[in-house]
Parts: structure tokens; sequence; C-alpha cells
């Protein structure tokens, strides 16, 4: 009988997910570590899990098939050279997130192009100023979207962004199913920037993402543009944000993430006017999200039981 291990820290859903799976699966073995010293010697035997397996216990798993990662983005370290080189395939919750962050990017989008953050301001000071936006009116049925990674999330972003008559740019190696718009290779990304009225960057954090939204392509943007981040903060130096907001070279910003989370507090993005700032919340509130987690979690489950491939599967090299 395959066994499957939930590795901690344990929460409520999980627990859940662990009854419905014995009850799905009776030829499957699920079991909950509650305790993280008593990882190793679970997963030792074990041909699956979901969680995190540290380097130093990775060379005692012979066994382990698939490694389910909790997160389309993990946090640094979750990869290693070792993880990379085993045979153990690890897969993704990528796809479950991706309506509503879609959703998030679109209310910045829309904010940014009235000016609503100039308009909010007023109202605080309980001022009204029908000349309050200072910045142009953006026209989102004339409107270029460069959106900077078309994975599931940029793929749907481009689909509502095309119903508003937006043209939409894609930049991405290697698309995650139907995408709206023109698609161009990253050796492209430095040619089109200046044809953006809003760059979109759903990138993941890996080697080759850190840093790469920096003092240099901000100056290549167009003065009117917005840029709005919500894949991983490290793929952006907010140092170089800020002074491009404050030098005019861009118009404003949609932040979700950021290099440092907690936003430091004094920190210059908290007060330069027309940027939009949410403390990493794209889905936190998403009801829907724990019930399509576990439907991928099932599913794998299932294709372990039955021998057959994974989905969702992840490059471990590339760490998406």
């Amino acid at each position: 009988m395959p066994k499957y291990v939930m590795l901690p820290p344990i929460d409520d859903d999980m627990r859940g997910w662990a009854a419905q799976m014995r009850e799905e699966l009776p030829d499957l073995d699920v079991v909950i570590v509650e305790d993280e010293a008593d990882a190793a010697r679970q997963l030792s035997d074990a041909d699956a899990a979901y969680g995190w397996v540290p380097p130093e216990v990775l060379p005692s798993v012979e066994r382990l098939r698939l490694l389910q990662n909790p997160y389309a983005g993990p946090f640094v370290g979750w990869y290693y050279p070792e993880l990379a080189a085993h045979p153990v395939t690890v897969s993704n919750p990528r796809g479950i997130y991706s309506d509503h962050i879609a959703h998030h990017i679109l209310m910045y989008m829309l904010a940014l192009s009235r000016g609503l953050p100039y308009y909010m301001d007023a109202q605080a000071e309980g001022r009204w100023d029908r000349h309050a936006r200072q910045h142009g009116y953006v026209d989102l049925s004339t409107a270029t979207v460069l959106i900077n990674g078309v994975g599931g999330i940029g793929a749907e972003t481009a689909r509502l962004c095309a119903a508003f008559g937006c043209r939409v740019v894609g930049v991405d190696p290697s698309p995650y199913g139907r995408f709206d718009g023109v698609l161009v290779p990253p050796s492209e990304l430095d040619d089109r920037l200046h044809e953006a009225d809003f760059v979109v960057t759903t990138v993941p954090h890996t080697p080759e993402t850190e840093f790469m939204w920096n003092a240099q392509r901000f100056a290549a943007m167009k003065n009117s543009a917005y840029f709005i981040n919500i894949g991983r903060g490290m793929t952006c130096k907010l140092d170089d944000l800020a002074a491009a907001l404050e030098q005019g070279e861009i118009a404003g910003a949609g932040l979700d993430v950021f290099e440092i989370e907690p936003l430091p507090e004094g920190h210059p993005l908290w007060r330069i006017e027309n940027v939009i700032i949410t403390p990493h919340i794209a889905v936190a509130d998403a009801a829907n999200i724990p019930e399509r987690r576990f439907a991928l979690i099932l599913e794998n489950a299932r294709r372990l039981v039955d021998g057959r491939d994974f989905i969702n599967v992840v490059d471990k090299e590339k760490w998406y």
C-alpha cells in the first residue's frame, strides 16, 4: 500500500484532507506528522508527501515519488540542488489562484487608469476637487498591457484585458494554456517596454528573475506607464522603483508583493503619490482556494495509487 505523508506544520484543512483521502482512496496509507522531529522517520518509507523536505533529510528519502509543494511560489530555499537531482516529482498548485489574482490586477489597472488614488486622497482630506488627478486618463480600449509571465495568472489577466479592448503583449518562454495577445520571448522584454501603458509582472522568484525589475528597466518604460507587481517581491528592487516614481520616470504602481515583507515603516513607497499598496493579500480571503488545493492533492494521490503521471509538474531546476 502506498504511503502519503502530510508534513508539519499541520492545520485543520490538512487534517480534513487526510480524512477525505482515506475515505476516497482506501488503498492509500495517509499519515499526518504532527511533530517535525518525527518527519524523517515517516518519510523514510513514504511514496508521497505534502510539504517540504529539508536537505538534511532528503538522503534518507529513497521511495518518494511525489512531493506536493503547498506553494506556487515557495520561500527561498524550498528548491535546492539535491532536490533537483533527486528522482522525486514535484507538483505545485499553479492555476488555483489565477482568477482571483487576475481580478486583483484589474482592480489596480482600473483604479490607476482613472486616477482613483488622487480622488481617495482628496476624500480623506474632505476636499471636493474635480481636478485631483495628476496624470492623464488612460483609455483601456486603446491601452497596451505588457504581461511578464504568462502562466495561469498571466493568461487569465490577458483574457480580462482583451475583454476591455486592450492590446496585450505577453513575455514568456513557454506560456501556460490559451493566451489572448501577442507572445514574445524574454529576450524581447527590453525592446517592448516602451510600448506598454501597464507593465504587469506575475513571474515567480527564481535565480533568473531576482531583481529583474530595476532602475534600467523602469527608465525604459514610458513616463505615463504604470507598474504592477503581483508575482513575487524579490523580482523588484524597491529602492529603484521608489526612485523611478519620485523622479517621474513612471506614473504610478500597484503592489501586492515586496522585496521586504512587511514593507518597512517609513519606506518611501508608503508616501509616494499614485501608488496602491496591498499587503500580499490578493488571494488571502478567497473562500474556494482550500477546495481547489485539495482537488489537486486528491487527483495526484489517485494518480499515485493508479501508477499514472502526475499533474502540475514542476521543473525543479527552474523552481516552477
